[in-house]
C-alpha cells in the first residue's frame, strides 16, 4: 500500500474534491441496500416460531448496534492519528462521526427495549452487555458536548482524542460484551461466528433471516460512510469560515 498516497487525503482540498466525486454513488448504494434489506427483512422473510413478528427488528437493531461501535473504533483511529500526524482532517473526521454514532447508539437501545420487552418481560435490565452500551452512549454524548464548550478547535482535538481513548474500552466491551459475558438476558452471539451460516448449531441463524439481514448491514455501512464524509466536509468549510473570521477580527 501506497501510504504516501493515503496521507494525501490529509489534505483539505484533496479530501473535499474526492468526496465530491465518490458521494453521490456512495448515496445511491446505502439508499437501495437500505431499501432492499429493510424491505425484504420486514415484508417478505416469515415469522419466528418462538419470537413471532418480534425477531424482523433485528433489521434495524443489529446494523446499528454494529455501526454504533464500529464508528466509535473509527472515531479511535482518526484522534490516533490527530494525536500522532496532527492532521485536521482527522481531528474533524471524528468530530463529523459522533453525531452519526450517538444516533446509531440511540436506535440501538431504543429498538433493543421494544425487541427486549416481549422476549424478557421488561424494557431494560442492568445486563453487563447492555450496560456497557449505554455507557457508550454517554460517551458520544459527552465527547460531543466537549468539541462545544472548547473554543480552540486544535484544544478541543486534543482532548476529545484522550476522551475517545477512554470510550474506546467500552466500546469494546459492547462489540465483544457477547464472547466476556455468558450470562445475563442478551442473547449469544448467532450472526457473525463461523458456524452462523453453516454448520448445525443451536445459535445458528437461518439464511431465511440472515441474507435479508447482511444487505440491510451494508445499506447501514455505507449510509454512514456517506454520512461520515458529507459531514466532514462540512467541518472542514466550518473551520476554514471561522479561520477567516478570527484574521478578520485580528484586521
Amino acid at each position: 500500500m501506497n501510504f504516501n498516497a493515503l496521507w494525501a487525503y490529509a489534505n483539505p482540498r484533496k479530501f473535499i474534491e474526492t468526496a465530491d466525486k465518490v458521494l453521490p454513488a456512495l448515496s445511491v448504494l446505502a439508499a437501495l441496500c437500505m431499501g432492499v434489506g429493510l424491505v425484504w427483512g420486514f415484508f417478505f422473510t416469515p415469522d419466528d416460531y418462538r419470537q413471532g413478528a418480534t425477531v424482523k427488528i433485528i433489521y434495524l437493531h443489529v446494523p446499528s448496534a454494529l455501526m454504533a461501535i464500529n464508528i466509535w473504533l473509527m472515531m479511535l483511529v482518526t484522534s490516533l492519528v490527530w494525536i500522532v500526524r496532527r492532521h485536521h482532517v482527522s481531528a474533524l473526521a471524528a468530530r463529523a462521526a459522533a453525531p452519526i454514532g450517538m444516533v446509531m447508539t440511540l436506535i440501538a437501545l431504543i429498538t433493543g427495549a421494544i425487541w427486549g420487552q416481549p422476549m424478557w418481560g421488561t424494557w431494560w435490565a442492568w445486563d453487563p452487555r447492555l450496560t456497557s452500551f449505554l455507557i457508550l452512549f454517554l460517551f458520544y454524548l459527552g465527547y460531543i458536548a466537549l468539541w462545544e464548550a472548547i473554543e480552540n478547535d486544535d484544544t478541543a482535538a486534543d482532548l476529545t482524542s484522550i476522551l475517545c481513548l477512554v470510550g474506546s474500552v467500552f466500546a469494546l466491551l459492547s462489540r465483544y460484551a457477547v464472547n466476556f459475558w455468558n450470562q445475563g438476558l442478551h442473547q449469544g452471539a448467532s450472526i457473525l461466528r463461523g458456524a452462523a451460516l453453516v454448520g448445525d448449531t443451536e445459535e445458528r441463524m437461518s439464511n431465511v433471516y440472515a441474507v435479508p439481514l447482511f444487505v440491510s448491514i451494508a445499506g447501514f455501512v455505507l449510509l454512514s460512510l456517506a454520512l461520515i464524509i458529507l459531514r466532514t466536509q462540512t467541518e472542514i468549510r466550518a473551520r476554514r469560515m471561522r479561520a477567516l473570521m478570527a484574521r478578520e477580527r485580528m484586521n
